[in-house]
């Protein structure tokens, strides 16, 4: 039987068994970034160092804020910060505005519900837990991610994600041993949050394929904003700003904002299970930062988990840049025509 002729260039996607892998769809124009496997992985590292650095700044912040504001207050702060800073980057470059677009709004608000969601649980405990803490506790995101990434996004676990993810668990477990504060009953407030975030993660994966990051942000801080403030009981609270507030209150703007443009961007360069798991490395950090600034109790569990981590996200990094430069290798061989069934 023959098959009619179809559009040159348009792709068949045949249905296979399990375990073959199809022809992939076309991309989109916003589609993953068409670089070499070791020129991904440089600027997943870079994407990802900024993360790092917004969340420590965004979390002095708060901490230095938390006896003069409440959660909400502070959040509303970042939203209209963000929407300020947003406004600057459209009027200097006009061309970011045009790539905001109200697209599948379902998915846009039921990310900033669920992220709106975790930024209150994250500042509350901010607020009362010692920072290393908190961090901590945030790194039981990979394992939603990875199930939620493996159920909603058809992302494979590779042998190096698993091994990661397991060493980067046993080096939170070391900092978390049995007995330590972050077993108070409001750690599970943060337990919350991290599944809350992970859910603004995975759907932020599949946002990034069509909308710009730009457009993404935008929306972000338009629908938490009168969610914010509507929390806040007092819409006046914006007068007891005094002037050694402006620095903080910067910082919780800036780098609120900063956080979720440079995670955007890591996923447009590294599945949601390689992302994540680099954020490992926010603990040792912020455990230092809080024993040099807020006399927080460092001992050498810090540093055991801290060699875990580092040796997890050294070693999937590794096995990531392997599985793009096969990738990359497989793209230039031949391939058999895969027929559909007649």
């Amino acid at each position: 039987m023959s098959t009619p002729p179809r559009p040159e260039g348009e792709k068949i996607v045949v249905a296979a068994p399990e375990g073959l892998t199809t022809a992939p769809a076309p991309e989109s124009h916003a589609s993953l970034p068409r670089e070499s496997g070791s020129s991904q992985i440089g600027w997943l590292l870079f994407w990802m160092s900024g993360t790092l650095t917004a969340f420590i700044i965004a979390a002095l912040s708060v901490r230095a804020l938390s006896h003069h504001f409440n959660a909400f207050e502070m959040m509303s702060v970042r939203s209209a910060g963000g929407l300020v800073i947003l406004l600057a980057m459209g009027l200097a470059s006009p061309a970011l505005l045009r790539t905001v677009r109200w697209r599948h709004g379902r998915l846009q608000i039921f990310r900033n519900v669920a992220h709106f969601g975790s930024q209150i649980c994250w500042t509350v405990a901010i607020m009362s837990l010692p920072l290393a803490t908190v961090f901590a506790l945030e790194f039981i995101i990979p394992a939603w991610v990875t199930l939620l990434a493996v159920l909603f996004l058809g992302e494979r676990m590779t042998a190096s994600r698993a091994g990661a993810l397991i060493i980067c668990a046993l080096g939170v477990v070391v900092i978390l041993r049995p007995g330590h504060d972050a077993f108070e009953p409001l750690a599970l407030v943060m337990v919350l949050g991290a599944l809350l975030f992970a859910i603004a993660a995975v759907i932020t994966k599949k946002l990034v394929v069509t909308e710009s990051t730009y457009s993404i942000m935008v929306w972000m801080n338009l629908i938490q904003l009168p969610m914010n403030l509507a929390g806040t009981g007092d819409l006046l609270f914006f007068s007891r700003i005094e002037l050694w507030m402006v620095l903080p209150l910067i910082g919780v703007a800036g780098a609120g904002l900063a956080i979720h443009y440079c995670l955007a961007n890591a996923f447009r360069y590294g599945d949601a299970m390689v992302v994540i798991p680099m954020d490992f490395l926010r603990v040792p950090l912020i455990a230092v930062i809080g024993w040099m600034f807020f006399g927080e109790h460092l001992d050498i569990f810090v540093f055991a988990g801290a060699g875990l981590i580092i040796a997890g996200v050294l070693w999937n990094v590794r096995g990531e840049a392997q599985r793009n430069e096969k990738l990359a290798a497989d793209k230039t061989a031949p391939r058999p025509l895969i027929q559909p069934a007649e």
